[in-house]
This record gives structure tokens, sequence and C-alpha cells, in this order.
């Protein structure tokens, strides 16, 4: 009772009606699925198919939290949600857990009633622009259009980044990256704003693809990941740590197609990770093989990376910051110990 009315307090004070909802674990087992909010459609993050089928790098992470939770990785429920919408369905409760390429900044994670769990990728906000335009750097965008999605860091950024440098712009909003995209196609802005993962996305969906350029400047730090509401720490430790067992799979050499024999004759790191030495799925209040779960039905971080966003994807997007630290990277988890 005691947290219930500190966290109420909590909302009265930042004028919203966020309440502690401890108990999402028995929640998610009693519905037998996880309800996640996802992007309304970005291809590598999280896209729907003619089949219904979604994929991306923050579905991943939503089947992560299913299979260590519920030891099946596809008993999930999607719910696309816009940017301006995101908040206010966790907060609400309408989702268990947002996973849908969003900022972690000081104010989302102290003002909203919620907690970013970790980072599933490092990004920065970048430009694309029409190769007619005869621009190579943003600091030529004087004047310019923009297109811009509304409810995002990236107009912030946007309005900091022109003013610092004493230049004008127009913005356009929309409230979908789709919807960024087909004004930015038909004309109706000279340049397209937005995470560089999101505007390599949104360019393989221009009828003319090769038409269109990212500039080289990044002028921001974005790093994207999923969010919980504040008052179920039991909840927020089991999203928090499923998301880290994909990272430290990687550092550790265990991959979806290893984890089996990795779990029986592998390295004391790898065993204790995987389930077949210590207690740390009962500490999190799930079965000794959650991360073995995980891993065996989602993958490692590299096996995420390369098939949404990576080598085995349209976008062919570089690791560069999301390499592990020690490739050059700064993709780390905490010690699964």
């Amino acid at each position: 009772m005691l947290k219930q009315v500190t966290m109420a307090a909590t909302g009265l004070v930042l004028g919203l009606s966020i309440t502690a909802q401890a108990g999402t674990l028995e929640d998610v087992q009693k519905r037998g699925a996880v309800s996640c909010g996802v992007s309304t459609g970005l291809a590598g993050f999280s896209q729907k198919d003619e089949k219904g089928n979604w994929s991306g790098i923050d579905v991943d992470v939503c089947r992560a939290v299913a299979a260590a939770v519920l030891g099946d990785a596809s008993k999930v429920q999607y719910k696309p949600l816009t940017a301006k919408e995101r908040f206010t369905a966790l907060q609400s409760g309408e989702v268990d857990m947002l996973s849908r390429n969003t900022t972690w900044t000081l104010t989302r994670d102290a003002s909203l009633g919620l907690n970013f769990v970790g980072v599933n990728y490092y990004d920065g906000q970048g430009f694309m622009v029409s190769k007619n335009l005869g621009v190579s750097s943003v600091n030529d965008l004087d004047g310019a259009t923009v297109c811009i999605q509304a409810g995002t860091t990236t107009e912030l950024n946007l309005a900091d980044y022109f003013r610092a440098h004493g230049m004008e712009y127009t913005a356009i909003t929309f409230d979908t990256s789709d919807q960024t995209r087909a004004g930015f196609e038909s004309g109706r802005c000279d340049v397209l704003t937005s995470d560089q993962s999101q505007l390599y996305a949104l360019r393989i969906g221009l009828q003319k693809p090769e038409n269109a350029m990212v500039l080289p400047e990044v002028i921001s730090k974005e790093p994207l990941g999923p969010v919980v509401r504040q008052g179920d720490d039991a909840w927020f430790n089991i999203v928090k740590w499923s998301l880290a067992a994909i990272i430290e799979a990687e550092y550790l050499g265990i991959s979806s197609a290893t984890a089996a024999t990795a779990a029986k004759s592998g390295t004391p790191e790898q065993k204790r990770l995987l389930g077949s030495d210590g207690d740390a799925g009962s500490k999190l209040g799930l079965s000794a093989d959650w991360a073995n779960n995980i891993v065996s039905q989602v993958g490692n971080y590299s096996e995420v990376f390369e098939r949404n966003v990576g080598s085995g994807s349209p976008l062919k997007i570089a690791r560069g910051l999301n390499a592990q630290w020690n490739k050059g990277g700064i993709m780390y988890s905490n010690p699964i110990r």
C-alpha cells in the first residue's frame, strides 16, 4: 500500500494519473502472452509483413521477454503505436512493455513514471535529402523545409541544432514515419530528419531509393531501448535482464545453434547464463532455463542485429557503436552471475 501511495503522489506532482502496477509477471502468465508496444511499421525494428508476422530488433526484445517468462518467444501480442501514443499506452497499462525505437532521456526517465531498462541500439539523428537538391552537408540546409515525426526527440534536436548554427527552417510534422517518407517523396519538404537507422529504413521504401542520400553529420545521441512502468521492480528486472542475456550471449560466444551444447559442456560463465549452473532464474522469479530459452529461440545480439538491420537485411547497416565493447563498439551487458 505504501508503494502505491508513493507512486500515486508522484503522479499527482507530475500531473499524471500513474500508480504502481505490481504483478505484471502474474498478469502475463495468466494471459499467456506479453503485450508489447511497437512502432506502426519501421523496417529493421518493428514491421509486420503481408502474412501478419512481426520482425525487427525491437520485436526480438519482445520475443526475448516472452521466451524468458513463458518459455515461448512466439507468445507476444503486438500493439502498434505512434510516437505520440506510446507513453500513454504504457502508463495506462494497455501494454506490458514498450519496445519501439525510443530514446532514453532524463525527462522521459524521470517524469513520466517510466523506467528504461537498457539500450538495444545506439543511434544518432541524421538528415536525408534528394541528390538533386545539390547539398552535401546539413550546414547547407539554411531555409530548408523539413519533414519530421511529431512526438519525438527529433523535433527538439532539430530546433537546437539550427538555432545554435544561426540557421532557419520550416517544419512539417506527421504522426507516423511512413507519412514523413510520403511527404519527403512527394516533395513537400527538402529534407527528412530522423534517427539514422530510420533514415536507412525509410530510404529503402522510396520508389527510387537511389535518388536519396543520407548526409554525413550526426547531430545527437539517441540511445534506443525498451521501457516499462515504474512501480513493478520484478517486471523491470525481468525485461532488463532479458535484454542483457541477448548481449551477454554474444560476448560469451553462445548462439542459437550452440546454446544446447554450451549448457551441457560450456565454460562456467556460459553454464551460469544458460541456467545449468547457479540460480539466476530463481532470483528473477523465472525457471532456470530462462536465458537458454531466449538464446535458443531468439539468438544472441549479433544474430538479432545482422538479420534485422545488418548484413542479412536490406538495410546493410554496419555494427559501429553497436559492436561489442571489446570489438570497437560500446554494446555491453552487466555481468550475469
